[in-house]
Parts: structure tokens; C-alpha cells; sequence
């Protein structure tokens, strides 16, 4: 039985792009209902798109995949936004009024667009978080209706390259799917894992991708600070890959063996241990780990450096969140208290759902954390709603009867007529497009195709006729 009420979310992830639908049950806990992914190392790096065809290709697969297992149409996903570029920038926005009187709504609003309208156009502004309004020297959660002659609002804007979320948006566009919205990431992810209590009391959510690694820095339930490192666990892999073995026998050992504590974390069992890769050859278990070890730690204290530099390395009472594939690495946690000297460390390896039918493809990891988190952030149906045609009047029925013919009984609704007309001229404008865009490729092929001719010159066949013409030339020329 086909599914007409769900919601749909896809990640584009360095590693991967997954796609999900499911729906929301009352207790809180999501029911996945489709999933489906694919490689994404052709056309996304650092958490940004840098090929649009590919990626509009890869899109339009994963959503037919869900359609199959949904059994329905999907009209819009929501999707998100995050990658090396993105961080926060602080703005701050006075007023002060001839008179002390109450702080309205209208004042709050129109000091947030003053904030927007201040931010340059590159880097664009994808998010605001707006942080403590200062009323005559005293701090305001909640400005409305506090009485002050002077105001100074603190504005933390969610930055990223303007070039990446235009990409992102163009991808989606190529591939003819809707975007229902489009969330600023690292804060889904947030919304999902941490607790209130958590953000409140101060905590760093830190999420381990395959490129990057976000940190998050939570205080009194508001954001702030973000920034991306363009480190992560594919980073760890790569390392591995100078032991003379492909990436993927570097990202099998890494799994199996990967310690973030060795030489001092590791085990008695597996000291001296060696495993074979694909083509045999020995690869020693502590030699391994020597690189892990040593990237892990790298990876770390950037981490800790970014928390130093935010200011609230010594506030987060509710400690480090980590989440993401990469904390996957065994004694992640053990080897971020050496680093920072923070007791409280945990890892998030998934958030609170219940799977149906999916358990093989989703399983209850953290490496689909933020595919599941913008799942949760999303409150609209994604399913293709089909408009009823309007039913037939019994005398138009029996109007058909007397006549012994088929009528059509649509042939006098005027607004039937205004959709087959709009949805006729719309079916018009997208083939007039696409033999448009054909015709422009092919052109640009043909353009292509001689300027390579140009710069290769003649060829074989080519030369030796223009030889033999001139030769005949010549030839007349001496008759």
C-alpha cells in the first residue's frame, strides 16, 4: 500500500548522500519508512558541491529509490547546509531613543533586518542566532516590553561562501526536486542530540565527519560559536594509505583495528598482531595504529584549540558531545580527556528513533546523526498530493444516458479547463527547455569538437589531400 503522509530529508555528506522519509510518532522517536544512498566523492568535497551535473544526477537516483519504497511521489525534501566554509560572525546594532520607554516587537524586528541588510553579500548570511539584548546596561533575554532609552542588540550570523549554497540550490533545481527548506546543519544536529539542559549548563557538540569536523558551542540554551575544520576521519584513512594499500583496505583496517590511544591504549591481545590487506602483504597492527594515533590526536587539539579561542572552553559545565562517523575510532572519548582535560565526554552514536524495514541500510550509528536530525526538524508533509477531478452532475449523467454516448462531463468546468490549460502549457515550457538545453549542448560540442581541430591541425587524411592538390595545382600551373 502506497504511503501519502510522510517527510523526506537528504544529506549530501562528504562521504555519502542519503536520502530518508519517515514520519514523526507521539512519543518523539521517528519511523523510517525509506532510505537510500549513494557515493558522493565525485561531486562533493568538504562538505560544499563543486559538480552540479553529478550532483543533480545522484539526487533525482536517490529520490526514484525512495519513490519506489514509498510507493508514492515525492514532491519536496529539506535539505542542509554545512561544509568547511560555514562559521559564525558577531554583529552588534544600537538604537537609543530621545525618551525612556518600553522595548516593542516592531523595534526588536527592525534591529534584525538593520542586522542583515550591515553583512556584505560574500560570505552570505544562512542563519542569525540572536544572542543577549543589552537595555541601559542590563542584560535581556527577552527585550520585549523592558522600558529603556538605549538598546544594543548582539547578533551572531551563520556564514558560508556564497558560491556553496548556490551550488546546493542548483543541484536541486538540475534535478527538478522542490526544496522544502533548507536547514543550517550543525544546528539540526544540535536541536536533535543535545538537551536542553545541556545547552543551558554550556556543552561543545562536536560532529566527526569524513572532511570536517563541526564544533558547536552551546551557553545558556543560545549558540555561541561555530566553526568547521577541514579535518576528519577520511583524513585518518588517508594516512593509512602510505603503507602502500588503497583507500579502502585503509578504511577496512581502520575500523577493525583503529585506535586513537595507541601505542599507550593499546591491548595486550593485539599488540604484535598483524592483519593482511587485499594483496597479502602484513600490516603490523601497532604500526597502524602509530598513524591513527597521531592524526587522531592532530584532529583533537585543533578542536580544543577552536574551543579555547571561542571563550568558553572553561564554561562548558555540560562537558563534549561528540557525534559523527569518525567517533567511531575506538578510545575517541579516552584520548579527548588526555587532550582538554575534560571529564565530561560522551558520544552520541544515534538519536532517538524506531526503524521499520530499514535496519540493514540504518543502522544505529552515528554516521546518520544529521540525515535523521534534519528528518526530525522537518514539519511538512512531503508526499505528492493529486488534485481530485470534480464529479460529474446527475444531469450531466443523465444527459449521457439518453444520448447512448460517453459524455464529457468535464467539457463545462471552467476551472477544470484553466488546470489542463495551465498544466498543457506548463508540460510545453519544460520540453521547449529541454530541447533548448540540448540544442545548446550540442552546440557547445560542436564548438568544443573544433577548437580541439583547430589546435590539433590537420590530420593524416587531411594533410596528404591538400598535398595532392597542390601537387595538380602545380602541375596546371606549369601547362
Amino acid at each position: 500500500m502506497a504511503t501519502t503522509d510522510f517527510i523526506a530529508a537528504i544529506e549530501l555528506g562528504s562521504c555519502k548522500l542519503a536520502g530518508v522519509a519517515g514520519k514523526k510518532n507521539s512519543d518523539g522517536s521517528l519511523q523510517i519508512l525509506a532510505y537510500a544512498q549513494e557515493p558522493s566523492t565525485a561531486f562533493v568535497r568538504q562538505g560544499g558541491v563543486y559538480n552540479i551535473d553529478k550532483a543533480a544526477q545522484a539526487l533525482g537516483s536517490i529520490v526514484a529509490r525512495l519513490e519506489g519504497q514509498l510507493g508514492n511521489s515525492i514532491a519536496k525534501v529539506y535539505a542542509g547546509i554545512g561544509g568547511q566554509w560555514l562559521h559564525t560572525v558577531t554583529n552588534c546594532v544600537e538604537r537609543t531613543a530621545d525618551e525612556e520607554a518600553p522595548v516593542t516587537q516592531e523595534l526588536v524586528d527592525a534591529m534584525g533586518d538593520e542586522n542583515l541588510a550591515m553583512q556584505p553579500v560574500e560570505p552570505c548570511v544562512v542563519d542569525v542566532a540572536p544572542q543577549e539584548y543589552l537595555i541601559d546596561g542590563t542584560l535581556q533575554a527577552d527585550p520585549v516590553g523592558v522600558p529603556g532609552r538605549h538598546i544594543s542588540a548582539r547578533f551572531l550570523n551563520i556564514v558560508t561562501r556564497t558560491s556553496l549554497r548556490k551550488n546546493l540550490e542548483r543541484s536541486f533545481q538540475q534535478a527538478r526536486i522542490q526544496l522544502a527548506d533548507l536547514f543550517v546543519s550543525p544546528l539540526a544536529l544540535a536541536q536533535a542530540v543535545l538537551t536542553e539542559g545541556e545547552r543551558r549548563a554550556g556543552c561543545a557538540l562536536v560532529d566527526m565527519g569524513a572532511d570536517t569536523t563541526t564544533v558547536s558551542v552551546y551557553k545558556q540554551g543560545l549558540l555561541r560559536y561555530l566553526c568547521v575544520l577541514p579535518l576528519g576521519g577520511r583524513t585518518i584513512t588517508r594516512d593509512i594509505t602510505t603503507l602502500q594499500m588503497e583507500e579502502e583496505e585503509a578504511e577496512a583496517l581502520k575500523l577493525r583495528y583503529g585506535n586513537a590511544l595507541c601505542p599507550d591504549g593499546v591491548t595486550e591481545e593485539e599488540e604484535g598482531i598483524a592483519t593482511a590487506a587485499a594483496d597479502g602483504c602484513p600490516v603490523d597492527v601497532e604500526k597502524l595504529n602509530d598513524i591513527v594515533s597521531a592524526r587522531a590526536e592532530e584532529i583533537l587539539a585543533n578542536v580544543w584549540n577552536q574551543l579555547q579561542l571561542s571563550g568558553y572552553a572553561d564554561k562548558l559545565l555540560a562537558g563534549v558531545v561528540l557525534t559523527g562517523g569518525a567517533c567511531n575510532l575506538r578510545n575517541t572519548e579516552e584520548a579527548w580527556r588526555r587532550i582538554s582535560k575534560l571529564e565530561k565526554v560522551k558520544s552520541v552514536r544515534s538519536i532517538l528513533t524506531t526503524v521499520h524495514g530499514c535496519t540493514d541500510l540504518l543502522p544505529h550509528d552515528a554516521t546518520h546523526c544529521t540525515l535523521l536530525a534534519l528528518l526530525a526538524k522537518g514539519d511538512e508533509n512531503c508526499c505528492l498530493q493529486e488534485q481530485p477531478a470534480p464529479a460529474a452532475t446527475a444531469n450531466q449523467a443523465a444527459a449521457a444516458q439518453e444520448d447512448g454516448h460517453t459524455a464529457d462531463i468535464f467539457g463545462n468546468d471552467e476551472e477544470l479547463k484553466r488546470q489542463e490549460e495551465a498544466a498543457r502549457s506548463a508540460r510545453m515550457q519544460r520540453e521547449r527547455e529541454e530541447r533548448e538545453r540540448r540544442e545548446r549542448e550540442r552546440r557547445e560540442r560542436e564548438q568544443r569538437k573544433q577548437r580541439e581541430r583547430k589546435q590539433r591541425g590537420p590530420n593524416w587524411l587531411e594533410r596528404t589531400i591538400g598535398k595532392l592538390s597542390g601537387e595538380l595545382f602545380d602541375d596546371d600551373k606549369l601547362n
